[in-house]
């Protein structure tokens, strides 16, 4: 199982980013899909997910109404569509892969950095 995440780079206060994340050696079908992400000397913290088995998302209230998440089953590819970006958005993002059913699994992508300059 890989999760390659990528779309990562240097965007200005307010501006937008599209993130990633490629999924080989599972089934979109069957995992919740997740963003994390972890600022320097932080604690990572959770993004939004979106469910396996229909199109809920959940995104945390720091990102509400500006980052979305969705999914292409087809290419096995999962989207963070961040917009109206700030300093603080600032840090590594994560993808996570998670079968929610027995016997539970997870699988994490190697991160991709996004930098908001004020």
């Amino acid at each position: 199982v890989q999760l390659q995440a990528s779309g990562g780079g240097l965007v200005q206060t307010g501006g937008s980013l599209r993130l990633s994340c490629v999924v080989s050696g599972l089934s979109l079908s069957d995992y919740a899909m997740s963003w994390f992400r972890q600022a320097p000397g932080k604690e990572r913290e959770f993004v939004t997910a979106i469910e396996y088995n229909s199109d809920s998302t959940w995104p945390a209230d720091s990102v509400r109404g500006r980052f979305f998440i969705s999914r292409d089953s087809a290419k096995n590819t999962v989207y963070l569509q961040m917009n109206s970006l700030k300093p603080e958005d600032s840090a590594v993002y994560y993808c996570k892969a998670r079968r929610p059913v027995t016997p539970v699994l997870e699988y994490w992508g190697q991160g991709t950095l996004v930098t908001v300059s004020s």
